[in-house]
């Protein structure tokens, strides 16, 4: 006896392994039925009777024109049949006349959503115009952050942030061209990462010239983490055309074909589709517009609240003279794999030889590290400007040392480290200089710099005054201390030289010379900058360089500050009496450096009562030996 085939019940069979079965079908079949031109996508839906849906799940075509069978061959299109059986169960198909634009062409349209929305903000938020210089303007979906180094970035699509003539590298710019063309003023970073196809229209760009909020604009919620969607789930978007809409989960496991123009042609995009909750209708009718393009589709709460789960990116939304409207978008899980991003800002530093397995040990330099707290110098407005960013701040945190790095320079502006005497480890060097990872490469200064002359990579964090902790801390700062954000250039022969001892040799100094309360020294060291340094190779060399040092004795905190100046009129020949360090007051660092101590650190700082009793006129001396320092 013929065994008889299952067919689907009414109340749809909805178990996990069957909605897999459903997906891998799509996804296995769907760019075959796409290439009949009348079929714009195929996806998991419940089948429509007389307009109105049932709860019998289908597989659902969507096609430009529906048409009598007699008229298929005319079209150049074929039947579709009347079920499929998938997993052993007969599924029904069902048809619709639908079809898909990009949401970024833009036309006029009415002026529904906040004047921010298309304005040039500081700080950026998720749901206001953006877009590859080369395009007109989509959406910020949310702020991700890179699944290795944490950098923060722009989500959006591929055909906002990329586009046909685009490339990586190209300038992005808040808000987009069609918003705004003055883009060398608008400018926010570069384009990163692109994707476009089965899983998704995406790409990422880096924030370089602006400050970020996470929270989505009109949400107030910052996307947490990512979900995938099933059917009937309520969702909802704020765009920068259509600003907040609401909408309800209406297929599944969805390809549709989506025609990007150009040299791009048409292409297969993976997704999901919504369509218009009818309990919160939009104002004008539209649940997504162009512009929208990049907005990202929020679950909702029990309560009918924005939630902080993201379901899809949204792409794509229902073409000129179609009965009901529908947006497309891309499965998050699928966006977020293909550009290797995260929802939080977690750095996974790679392994590395000798670093050890543990990536959270004594991250940063730490301000109450002394008796007394300390804090971190603060910086004028220009430096700030001039600072990379990592999410909010400037400071970039390294295993027991903080950094600043200058974008104009590719040096750190300055580097503040903790020093345990008491728990020093013995660690072999690897000697491996690298790009730090937290830092984009195009802000550094890498090994070309130095090769075939006589410029030594200088270490502005001594190697051996990071090495404490435990065994793993320690390898893990011997490793760190390579970064090249903690490297500066110097001659070759002032590290050889009487001279580049005493520069070398201040930290170990004021063990000695000093009773140092629980032979802890907080430093802040760095090169200064100037306008008339001299240029190597396109590089600014820095000719002169600050070392402050902090540390508590009987009970009172003491700031002691150093000055190292180095000739670089001659990069073949080099006088080494051109090298000389001097002790000078805090002040003077800060009027070179162009940032501020804490007011308690420069309080200890005695040295600065020696220099106003001196003579204008008088010849600063140098630092002949150790000695000479006045502790």
């Amino acid at each position: 006896m013929a065994s008889k085939k299952k067919s689907a019940k009414p109340k749809a069979k909805k178990s996990a392994d069957f909605m897999e079965q459903l997906k891998q079908f799509v996804r296995t079949r769907g760019e075959d039925f796409l290439k009949d031109k009348n079929i714009s996508s195929v996806g998991i839906g419940y089948k429509e009777k007389d307009g109105k849906k049932t709860k019998v799940i289908s597989v659902q075509f969507t096609v430009e024109k529906k048409a009598s069978t007699d008229l298929l061959e005319s079209l150049d299109t074929r039947e579709i049949p009347k079920s499929f059986n998938i997993g052993g169960v007969e599924v029904p198909t069902d048809v619709l006349e639908r079809s898909y634009k990009l949401g970024y062409k833009l036309v006029a349209e009415a002026e529904v959503e906040s004047v921010s929305r298309k304005t040039r903000i500081d700080p950026i938020r998720p749901g206001v115009s953006v877009a590859n210089k080369k395009v007109s303007a989509g959406t910020i979906g949310c702020i991700v952050y890179d699944k290795v180094d944490g950098t923060p970035y722009v989500l959006s699509n591929w055909h906002v942030l990329n586009g046909p003539e685009g490339q990586i590298g190209d300038d992005v710019v808040q808000p987009g061209p069609f918003d705004d063309n003055r883009t060398a003023q608008n400018r926010l970073g570069k384009l990163v990462r692109s994707h476009l196809g089965a899983a998704g229209d995406c790409a990422i760009a880096s924030i370089e010239d602006r400050r970020f909020e996470p929270e989505i604009l009109d949400l107030a919620v910052k996307v947490e983490s990512i979900g995938e969607p099933e059917l009937d789930d309520k969702v909802i978007k704020s765009g920068r055309t259509t600003a907040v809409t609401h909408g309800i989960v209406s297929r599944i496991h969805t390809m549709t074909r989506i025609d990007y123009g150009g040299s791009v042609g048409e292409k297969a995009i993976g997704g999901f589709e919504i369509e218009v909750d009818p309990a919160n209708p939009p104002s004008n009718g539209e649940v997504s517009m162009g512009g929208d393009s990049g907005s990202v589709w929020l679950f909702k709460t029990n309560q009918g609240k924005p939630g902080k789960v993201m379901a899809g990116l949204h792409f794509a939304g229902e073409g000129a003279g179609n009965p009901h409207e529908h947006a497309i978008a891309c499965y998050a899980k699928s966006v977020f794999d293909k550009l290797e991003i995260s929802t939080k800002a977690e750095v996974v530093m790679p392994p590395a030889p000798g670093r050890g397995d543990s990536t959270a040990l004594g991250r940063g330099y730490n301000s109450n590290f002394l008796a007394t707290r300390v804090e971190l110098p603060k910086l004028s407005t220009a430096r700030l400007n001039d600072a990379v960013k990592s999410g909010n701040s400037e400071l970039i945190h390294h295993t027991h040392f903080t950094l600043v790095q200058s974008k104009s320079r590719r040096f750190a502006i300055y580097v503040a480290w903790n020093i345990d005497g008491g728990r020093m480890k013995r660690i072999s060097r690897s000697d491996r200089f690298v790009l730090d990872p937290l830092v984009p490469s195009q802000f550094q200064v890498g090994d070309s710099l130095y090769s075939s002359n006589r410029l030594d990579r200088g270490h502005i964090a001594r190697r051996a005054d990071l090495t404490w902790g435990t065994d793993a801390e320690a390898r893990r700062a011997s490793d760190d201390s390579f970064f090249f954000t903690n490297i500066t250039p110097q001659m070759d022969n002032f590290n050889q030289s009487g001279l580049g001892g005493i520069w070398g040799k201040i930290e170990d100094a004021v063990f000695e010379e000093v009773d140092v309360a629980d032979l802890k020294v907080s430093v802040f060291g760095g090169p200064i900058f100037r306008d008339d340094d001299r240029v190597f190779r396109g590089v600014k060399i820095p000719r002169e360089f600050f070392k402050v040092l902090a540390y508590v004795e009987n009970g009172k905190l003491e700031a002691r500050a150093f000055l190292l100046a180095q000739s670089l009129n001659e990069l073949e020949v080099l006088d080494l009496n051109q090298f000389r360090v001097f002790q000078v007051a805090l002040s003077e660092v800060e009027s070179r450096c162009g940032f501020k101590f804490p007011a308690n650190l420069k309080a200890g700082d005695t040295f600065a009562e020696r220099i106003e009793r001196m003579a204008e006129t008088a010849e600063r001396p140098a630092l002949e030996s150790l000695a000479d320092i006045k502790w």
